[in-house]
């Protein structure tokens, strides 16, 4: 069996560390898009190291690790990687992330669901610096072909958007060269890069980085629903629904409810086809 639950979800915990600085803070910004326009005062408050602040969604970069990479080498873990989706995202924010630190990062699959022709398995990592915890992510990774192996099929997380115009709409454009930049940060799979790498892999070009429309659309919902104040966000949720290729349009929709934003992606050069759903931001 490629997958063995059990054995996965029991092994030890795996522990790294984490370093990171302001110009790591400041290439992952500007792979999502910050900058524009380039003196606008909103816009420096992610691109000045004088007036820096951390974006939340940081965290799936920080230190160049990929959480994705580190769920399919966990022990229990033989998988095909051209079976492999980044399924969802979420990262809970424990205090807001420092524009530098040295910090621990502590991994383990937390579940392995039996989807039947599928697989999905959650990896959960807890980062901690000196002074305490800082955050925990939960990423999801879906892998086709693999399930039917009798396991528990795990929490639905279908979000439905309101039956109401949203409150806030925005788009968002997407550079030519923005999965160029945003594999900086860590991701250099060549699926977001090589054109022929993405033709075998099913696409007519290269795509963007799902967690570079994480980002993208975690910008957006602060810098318009939360006052452009980070510090704020205290959980960001999201199921990747489908792809967006550079030079596309993000069209983000927003929903308030109280103490959380929910919120769509879609593409719109694309008759609005999902790139991100079940996406929540819940907030102070």
């Amino acid at each position: 069996m490629p997958i063995d639950a059990a054995k996965a979800v029991s092994a030890e915990p795996r522990t790294t560390a984490l370093t990171w600085g302001h110009k790591d803070i400041l290439l992952y910004h500007l792979g999502i898009g910050a900058g524009v326009p380039a003196t606008d005062p909103d816009e420096l408050r992610y691109t000045l190291e004088s007036r820096l602040h951390v974006l939340p969604s940081f965290a799936t970069v920080a230190g160049g690790g990929m959480a994705l990479a580190g769920g399919l080498t966990a022990p229990g873990i033989d998988v095909d990687l051209a079976a492999v989706l980044h399924g969802g995202q979420t990262v809970e924010l424990h205090r807001p992330i420092p524009v530098s630190g040295d910090a621990t990062q502590t991994s383990k699959v937390a579940a392995v669901y039996d989807k039947g022709k599928a697989a999905v398995i959650v990896l959960r990592t807890d980062v901690a610096d000196a002074d305490g915890p800082l955050w925990t992510c939960d990423t999801r990774i879906f892998v086709r072909g693999e399930g039917g192996f009798g396991g528990e099929r795990g929490p639905s997380e279908r979000v439905q958007p309101p039956a109401r115009e949203p409150d806030r709409t925005v788009e968002r454009a997407i550079r030519e060269d923005q999965a160029l930049l945003y594999r900086l940060s860590g991701d250099w799979n060549p699926l977001h890069a090589d054109p022929e790498f993405a033709k075998v892999a099913g696409f007519e070009k290269p795509i963007l980085h799902g967690l570079c429309s994480y980002g993208m659309v975690l910008k957006a919902v602060v810098d318009t629903a939360l006052d452009g104040d980070v510090a704020r966000v205290r959980s960001y949720t999201t199921r990747f629904a489908g792809v967006v290729y550079p030079g596309e349009t993000l069209r983000v929709r927003m929903w308030r409810d109280r103490a959380r934003v929910q919120v769509t992606a879609t593409a719109v050069e694309r008759d609005d086809a999902p790139v991100l759903s079940d996406t929540i931001v819940e907030h102070a």
